[in-house]
């Protein structure tokens, strides 16, 4: 008879997730000290949402790499008008949609935005540390500017790839803090961008952050869904991320 499985105790569960669990209680309430860490958590989820964008900070590391790199925002006022109009972070303001008209440039395979979306802090964190891992995984794609976009939704990088002519875009992006996630990272995949898209026409890679997805893994799955992307003409609910049943497959086979 198989014996059961030994019980952990409450420390060495929460020691295997940023979750809570386990708290304990202090009469009806939580304890001091769970009620301070949830209180902390939720001071930097806020933090890094109203976090300041450091666009052309990130342009001139760009620049600095040899890329080209274009500055553009939305047609959001402020950060305020940001969190409560989703819809104008959607479209380009008037001015960056003449810059991109003026200094469009021929066709390219891929685009690359860089936009700070919810959390400006995993932005401004982990961007160009993807970008290095990623850009190496991209040889052979003929790929645009660069576009750093402020007060920008995901959708924004659709009217951004429909005029710079790009068959793909990436939009890399800060994703709504949790609390225990406040600087984690998003890229959004979409083929034949266009003004009008939804959700079902993307693939997403979540969770980039030091407790999650690391640069090179994340690099690894953008870049195996940017080339099947491409290959199969679609993005979103026809394209399947297989990248990890890939890696199983070669790492099974005999040498």
């Amino acid at each position: 008879m198989t014996p059961p499985p030994p019980q952990r105790s409450l420390a060495e569960l929460r020691a295997l997730t940023p979750a809570r669990v386990g708290l304990g209680r202090a009469g009806a309430s939580l304890t001091t000290q769970a009620l301070l860490d949830f209180t902390l958590d939720h001071a930097r989820a806020r933090d890094a949402v109203h976090a300041s964008f450091e666009a052309e900070a990130i342009a001139a590391a760009l620049t600095g790499q040899g890329m080209r790199a274009l500055v553009v925002t939305s047609q959001v006022a402020d950060r305020a008008d940001y969190l409560k109009r989703p819809d104008l972070g959607r479209r380009l303001s008037r001015e960056s949609r003449e810059l991109l008209e003026e200094r469009g440039s021929a066709a390219c395979d891929l685009l690359i935005v860089i936009a700070d979306g919810l959390s400006p802090a995993a932005v401004n964190a982990h961007a160009l540390g993807l970008l290095d891992a990623l850009m190496p995984k991209l040889a052979g794609f003929g790929i645009g500017a660069v576009v750093v976009a402020g007060g920008a939704r995901v959708a924004l990088g659709d009217e951004i790839g429909a005029l710079l002519k790009a068959r793909m875009t990436i939009v890399l992006i800060g994703e709504r803090p949790g609390l225990s996630a406040p600087q984690s990272l998003g890229a959004y995949l979409t083929f034949a961008p266009q003004p009008g898209l939804t959700d079902v026409a993307r693939n997403c890679v979540s969770n980039i952050q030091s407790a999650g997805l690391s640069f090179e893994e994340a690099a690894s799955k953008i870049a195996w869904l940017a080339r099947e992307g491409l290959s199969r003409g679609t993005t979103g609910v026809a394209l399947k991320d297989e990248s990890g049943l890939q890696l199983a497959t070669s790492l099974a086979a005999p040498a």
